[in-house]
């Protein structure tokens, strides 16, 4: 029954399921599942689990339980082999106590001054995560005392070890108050680890989880090293250069599931978001709609992702580095199935780096960093396909001779050269898609409220004429309604959906997809509210002016 424990069966702290909710872990790893309960019964253990399986959060959601707030002693020590781990681990750690007030964490370590690390630890610091050396060189200086430490976590024992920190550590564990309770992680278990726990833990317990062969498929892989608020330009122009039939992007939170499909939408694509709080029913009709090819992109997390399989899908998107390695060769797998091509771009933020490096060594994978595309190569892309296009409709063989006549007509009659109604055509089949190609800077400034008027990009599916998708019709049991308002009006999808369930009270869950263009919108209704929706928001106003609301087929017939 390990695989169904969620983080509510384990008696947590609120405040700390809070945080984990806001991080994205749905579920617990294996790791998580297995350790937590026997950390939290103040036993010693030995976790043996590698890089990549969430073992930060199994140790250190009890070390956040056992500590006091209101005590300013060293009440934990977690020591990690190097600066970017100890790093990488005190992040983690502010973000599982972000709504713990009172307990503060410091990273020591080599390489950093000193004199800064005193001045902080005289403040009084609950929670200390350093390197071995840095921690001994403070309890020489007597700057860290341990004598109040009831907690110390061996992180990455065995890479310690290796390293030569053995001395160091035992000198440690010798100074620490002998009531205390001591976690040691390692991936593997050598003779020397034996040693230390028989020496410094009592009735050790072994919780150990065997990674499976991770396998990756072949297919190509890249990331790009982007800031948080660039990372939706980024997935938009990477969707306009490579046009994949149908994309998987993997986000680790719901609600960034929920402001991403938001935000997609609102720049023009057909995206839906798929993730744990939705009902089996809204589910079901997100995967329908992936599967018939009305949504080209899906938005999910991990858990929600499970289960899907689908054989078209030429692109995975990472728009958040993974939680655990396994998950990476999850999502990619999605891609590149029965001999197909397939693509798998990863986003990375400043240090996730590391994480990636994690990920590509224990898949044995190589994924390469790629430059950001500008807008020029997004510009050029689309000129490229346009005249693929037309190479093949002159290499069909297609009688083209009454296009011809039209345009020796205008040549003769206007004075203009082939070449010149030539150039004219090219642009108007790449503007009817792109109103404008200025290459924003991709600073945080471009996303507002205009983001989606700006940001819309040509796509496959949106040249669509408003007869196809009016024609497409409503999911059943819903109503497909017309609404004169759009991008142009700056409205959002967001804004929609306010104010049908302002004006009439359905829940916004209810509101089916919302396909956005430039002066009008198309957004589907529960069949038994159309009525009321209609009636409802002929007296509203969206972004400041009345709208016209109708049912879409209506609106063809008249």
């Amino acid at each position: 029954m390990e695989e169904t424990l969620t983080f509510q069966d384990m008696n947590l702290d609120p405040r700390i399921l809070r945080a984990v909710e806001e991080m994205g872990f749905e579920q617990p790893s294996p790791i998580q599942a297995k350790a937590i309960p026997v950390v939290m019964e103040g036993v010693d253990i030995i976790g043996q689990a590698q890089t990549g399986t969430g073992k930060t959060a199994a140790f250190g959601i009890p070390v956040l339980h056992k500590i006091d707030p209101k005590d300013r002693h060293t009440q934990a020590i977690i020591l990690c082999p190097t600066r970017e781990l100890a790093i990488q681990v005190a992040d983690e750690m502010r973000k599982l106590c972000k709504f713990m007030h009172g307990i503060k964490i410091l990273p020591i370590y080599g390489g950093q001054e000193i004199s800064k690390q005193i001045r902080s630890l005289k403040g009084g610091i609950q929670l200390i995560i350093g390197t071995p050396g840095r921690v001994m060189d403070h309890m020489r200086r007597h700057t860290l005392k341990l004598e109040h430490t009831k907690m110390i976590v061996l992180d990455e024992a065995d890479e310690m070890l290796d390293m030569g920190f053995r001395e160091d550590i035992e000198t440690i564990l010798k100074e620490m108050p002998e009531e205390r309770q001591t976690i040691l992680f390692s991936a593997t278990m050598p003779k020397a680890i034996e040693e230390i726990a028989r020496t410094y833990q009592k009735d050790t317990q072994i919780v150990k989880v065997i990674k499976k062969e991770l396998t990756v498929p072949k297919i190509e892989q890249y990331y790009y090293e982007v800031k948080p608020k660039r990372k939706s330009e980024v997935l938009s122009r990477l969707l306009d250069i490579y046009d994949p039939k149908l994309s998987l992007v993997f986000c680790n939170t719901k609600r960034g599931v929920d402001e991403l499909v938001e935000d997609l939408k609102g720049r023009g694509y057909f995206a839906e978001g798929l993730h744990g709080d939705m009902k089996q029913v809204q589910r079901d009709r997100v995967m329908k709609h992936f599967r018939d090819g009305k949504t080209d992109i899906l938005v999910a997390t991990d858990v929600a992702a499970r289960g899907i399989d689908v054989d078209d899908v030429e692109a995975v998107f990472n728009y958040d580095v993974p939680q655990d390695d396994e998950f990476y060769v999850h999502r990619i797998g999605r891609t590149g199935r029965a001999g197909r091509e397939g693509r798998a771009f990863t986003f990375v933020v400043g240090r996730e780096v590391y994480k990636l490096r994690d990920i590509q060594r224990y898949c044995k994978t190589k994924i390469k960093l790629q430059p950001i595309p500008s807008i020029k190569d997004v510009k050029n892309t689309r000129i490229e396909k346009v005249l693929q296009e037309t190479r093949a409709i002159i290499e069909s063989e297609e009688d083209l001779s009454e296009m011809i006549n039209y345009i020796e007509d205008m040549v003769n009659d206007e004075e203009y050269t082939s070449l010149d109604v030539a150039a004219a055509f090219l642009k108007m089949a790449i503007t009817n898609e792109e109103d404008s190609f200025e290459d924003f800077d991709l600073e945080p400034h471009y996303y507002g409220n205009d983001r989606g008027e700006k940001g819309g990009r040509g796509r496959r599916n949106r040249k669509r004429s408003l007869e196809d998708l009016s024609d497409t019709g409503a999911e059943e049991g819903m109503v497909r309604l017309f609404i004169n308002s759009g991008k142009k009006n700056g409205t959002r999808p967001g804004d929609i959906v306010g104010a049908i369930a302002g004006e009439t009270g359905i829940p916004g869950k209810l509101i089916g997809s919302i396909d956005m263009f430039e002066r009008f919108t198309f957004v589907e209704v529960p069949e038994e509210y159309a009525k009321d929706v209609i009636k409802a928001m002929s007296k509203t106003k969206i972004k400041g002016r009345t709208v016209v609301i109708e049912p879409a087929s209506q609106r063809q017939n008249g």
